[in-house]
């Protein structure tokens, strides 16, 4: 049977609960032990897919399709497990679902309450597809004392009481504060926020303290006093330069020893952490550095990018350089041309990401159109690249009114809306004027790659699988007139029906991808397109 570890976060919140569970599993998993992370999110929304980014940081998408939080990326980043829907789950999707039995009379004619139907349906999620690992850590969102998360923590009350001694803790997340003024760490908040859980049912086995200066063996000992846990389960967590240097900052306080202490399981041995030590040493160590430009439509936000953030920083651990990322409003590059080559003329390569709408679309194809005359190392991400064959078809096939039907209504529709596709499980179907949740092309699809493209070599193959999420696609019937001005159809759907690629072979390198390679790459294997675009850029960088 898995034991389970929950994981709460008090005082305020952006504490770090989930760079703490994703370093705490990684430490589990260089022990030896299968593991799996499970995030539950107070909110009333389905799923963040139709939140602004600005509202809630990246929408990370699973390879069976789930709009997700963007922990699961930390999660997958730092463990290597794929995530899966079941691994997210909202107060809105709790309700939705048994709002639905109700009404189908599940219930039997019983009054539907908050304990046990809301409660029940919570434990059910955290307990299911379970039996293969040793380890399930679950993270509640949001803050203890917010109302929203009151049946997320009672619920796992309950969780601990059935799974029964030794099989659950709970590990709780606070802020030690440093007043300046006075010269000390303040250890009050914490123990008012151990009280705070503890008049819920949940008493802390470990405690997590956030904290900007070392935490004394006195304020150690003063809060395992206060909050009724050992001196040893108070572990400090300091800033870090890095966040993967995160979990070796954990084990040297001794987390993963007092989680299994915790348990009653052996501590003997020691962890192989050589992965992380490696990365640790090619971030802190490296033998040169590049400027890369993202031009976005959300860059007031980094964590609406922050998948793409890692894996460009992946990217650099790849070839042992440290990457600069120079954020761009979109929008800046929509007027004089004098202003685009100021900014972008000291970049050594050019990203522009997924977006959604027509604000900033002008000032992308500006950077394009940068990045093709200039030769500079050029990536297209989901909406990078329709903007890049909107840009060819303008001004290199003399489509002067090529545009995307996502802007309106256009007579050169080189992007249109998709309302059908071959999905996983058969024809997918969308009405233009239906639901925005869930109704893009979403998850893992396949795609095939000409065996002499750019691409079939940076992959090392013609067979890929990557992750979708989006609503409209490069439209084929402008591809021979692309072709013929040098953009090339390197990748397409098995059915050749969708564009998944395209490429400028007489380019030092530019690449436009449909999909997001970004939520796949990971520091110990970055992903391949990421390796390549930052080598292109090191290269760029030694002619400058």
């Amino acid at each position: 049977m898995a034991r389970f570890i929950f994981i709460t976060g008090g005082v305020v919140s952006s504490l770090g609960k989930g760079l703490m569970a994703a370093s705490l599993a990684a430490l589990l998993q260089a022990r030896g032990y299968r593991v799996r992370i499970r995030k539950f999110d107070p909110y009333l929304n389905v799923d963040p897919g139709t939140m602004s980014p600005y509202q809630h940081g990246e929408v990370y998408v699973t390879d069976d399709g789930a709009e997700t939080d963007l922990d699961l990326g930390h999660y997958e980043r730092f463990t290597g497990v794929p995530s899966r829907q079941s691994d997210n789950v909202t107060s809105g999707r709790i309700y939705q679902t048994i709002i639905q039995r109700e009404r189908r009379g599940d219930y039997l004619g019983a009054t539907v309450q908050v304990i046990p139907h809301v409660t029940d349906a919570i434990k059910a999620f955290a307990r299911a597809e379970t039996d293969d690992l040793d380890f399930v850590l679950c993270e509640i969102g949001g803050t203890v004392g917010d109302i929203e998360s009151l049946p997320f923590i009672e619920s796992i009350r309950q969780l601990k009481n059935d799974l029964g001694r030794g099989n659950a803790i709970s590990i709780h997340v606070t802020l030690v504060p440093y007043i300046a003024a006075a010269g000390e760490l303040k250890t009050k908040p914490t123990q008012h926020s151990v009280r705070e859980l503890a008049a819920l049912g949940v008493q802390p086995d470990v405690l997590v303290c956030r904290c900007e200066h070392p935490l004394p063996a006195s304020d150690r000992a003063k809060i395992a006093q206060f909050c009724n846990v050992p001196a040893s389960a108070v572990i400090p967590a300091l800033d870090a330069k890095s966040i993967y240097a995160v979990p070796l900052q954990y084990h040297g306080e001794g987390l993963d020893e007092e989680v299994l202490r915790a348990f009653g399981l052996p501590v003997e041995g020691k962890p192989d952490l050589s992965r992380w030590t490696e990365i640790t040493d090619r971030l802190t160590n490296p033998e040169g550095e590049v400027t890369v430009g993202v031009v976005g439509k959300y860059v007031g936000l980094q964590d609406a990018y922050k998948s793409l953030n890692e894996a460009l920083v992946h990217g650099g651990i790849a070839n042992r350089v440290k990457v600069n990322i120079r954020w761009i409003d979109a929008e800046l590059f929509e007027g004089d041309d004098a202003d685009i080559a100021a900014s972008l003329e000291p970049l050594h390569a050019i990203l522009v990401p997924g977006a959604f709408g027509e604000r900033g679309a002008e000032g992308k194809i500006a950077s394009v159109r940068f990045a093709r005359e200039k030769r500079v190392p050029y990536f297209g991400i989901c909406f990078g690249m329709q903007m890049a064959c909107v840009e060819a078809a303008r001004d290199t096939a003399g489509i002067t009114d090529a545009s995307s039907t996502e802007f309106g209504p256009t007579s050169q529709p080189v992007v249109g809306l998709i309302n059908e596709w071959m999905g996983r499980d058969g024809l997918e179907k969308r009405e233009a004027s239906g639901d925005l949740g869930g109704t893009m092309r979403l998850g893992a699809y396949d795609a095939k790659l000409d065996g002499n493209s750019v691409v079939a070599s940076i992959y090392g193959g013609t067979a890929i699988s990557e992750r979708h999420r989006h609503r409209y696609e490069v439209n084929t019937n402008y591809r021979e007139a692309l072709e013929k001005g040098g953009l090339v159809f390197s990748g397409m759907s098995p059915d050749d029906t969708l564009p998944e690629i395209v490429e400028r072979p007489d380019h030092p390198w530019f690449v436009g991808v449909q999909f997001h390679p970004e939520l796949k790459s990971k520091p110990f294997d970055p992903h391949p397109l990421f390796a390549s675009f930052i080598a292109a850029a090191v290269a760029q960088s030694r002619l400058v």
